[in-house]
């Protein structure tokens, strides 16, 4: 039996294993050896190399700021002009678009048969009043002859009682009349106030029924931004603040806020904020949609470059600081972005931004630091 090539194989594997596995441990024994006598046998381990980083010393500056609510044009006022009464209309229409003065006509009623009833209604109190004044001359008989007992107590209490009668027969009578030259008042539709026509009036020959539309009203001037803001935002706003929009169109108009809402909308957890608007030319049209920037109280920030912004390894925007020869990240909150650079909170009054190797460093990373100036 051979055993030499058994042999041959466990060594060719102790060796592997040593090399492999143990190299470490060999190449340490090795530079012992190496070493003169006397020297020490332990180093410490080589300082870490500091990173050259660029950055610029900046300083909080108050600004302006503002809430930003996305919304739309609405009219001050909008109504639809309804009849009270019933009856055909008599007179020309009048278009959508043209413009019309508070207690202009817009539709006028046929009359019909309520001039016929005005004056019979009319002839009833006269004819009531005719009976009242007979009542009293008998009442005041009937008490004079009572007095010097010339006539029964029943017989001035009959009096009397065909005395409130006659009255109540005027009274009756008046109301009946009050009635009926109220509904003939109704028969002129009138404008409201003072706007545009959205629709046309009711035509000429068409009838309408008590409730029936005449026509629909809006006024314009002023006109009103409405939009909505969270409620992490709403506590900025106040009822007076100034605001200024941009229209989808292009056009730019200021205002105030007139109204702002205490009730959240149950679906969205935003809050109504109205802006009224002067718009004197009606130029601006309902339902147009804007971008208002409603004025807050002011906040002390620094104008930084886009590209300073980092994140760190929990996706949190920020930016890396130079502290004590060091790098330190402090998380920022961006207010707008402006042609110069970004707006954001967040930092101390005086920092050190490091603007260029940002990427390159983590928190606490050791770094030599190049100062630039900043933008002015």
């Amino acid at each position: 039996m051979r055993i030499l090539p058994p042999l041959t194989a466990l060594a060719v594997a102790a060796t592997l294993y040593v090399a492999v596995f143990e190299r470490d441990r060999l190449m340490a024994t090795t530079a012992a050896e190496a070493l003169p006598s006397g020297a020490e046998t332990s180093a410490s381990p080589p300082a870490e190399a500091a990173m050259s980083v660029v950055a610029i010393a900046t300083a909080a500056t108050p600004v302006q700021n503002a809430v930003i609510a996305r919304g739309r044009t609405e009219a001050a006022r909008q109504v639809e002009v309804r009849a009270e009464t019933g009856g055909l209309v008599r007179s020309d229409p009048l278009r959508r678009g043209a413009f019309v003065t508070t207690g202009q006509t817009l539709c006028a009623l046929d009359p019909g048969s309520r001039l016929q009833q005005s004056a019979e209604a009319e002839a009833r109190l006269t004819e009531a009043q005719a009976r009242l004044r007979e009542a009293q001359v008998n009442a005041d008989a009937a008490n004079r002859l009572n007095e010097g007992g010339f006539a029964t107590e029943t017989r001035r209490i009959g009096a009397e009682a065909a005395l409130e009668s006659a009255r109540a027969g005027v009274q009756g009578a008046q109301s009946a009349l009050e009635a009926i030259r109220i509904d003939l008042s109704r028969l002129t539709i009138s404008a409201p106030f003072e706007g545009l026509l959205e629709a046309d009036t009711a035509e000429l020959g068409s009838l309408l029924q008590p409730g029936g539309v005449c026509g629909t009203v809006i006024q314009l001037d002023p006109i009103k931004l409405v939009g909505f803001v969270p409620e992490t935002e709403v506590d900025r706003i106040s009822v007076g603040a100034i605001a200024g929009a941009r229209l989808i169109s292009g056009r730019e108009v200021q205002g105030r806020v007139t109204f702002l809402s205490r009730v959240a909308d149950p679906a969205t957890r935003t809050f109504r904020v109205e802006v009224t608007v002067p718009n004197a030319d009606l130029v601006i049209r309902d339902g147009q949609t804007a971008e208002m920037l409603i004025s807050a109280d002011g906040v002390m920030a620094h104008l930084l470059p886009a590209s300073s912004l980092t994140l760190d390894n929990t996706g949190v925007l920020g930016v890396q600081l130079a502290v004590e020869g060091r790098a330190r990240f402090a998380p920022v909150t961006v207010l707008r972005d402006t042609v110069d650079g970004m707006l954001v909170t967040g930092l101390p009054e005086q920092a050190t931004v490091i603007t260029v190797g940002q990427d390159y460093v983590t928190d606490g990373t050791p770094i030599t630091v190049t100062l630039q100036q900043a933008a002015p």
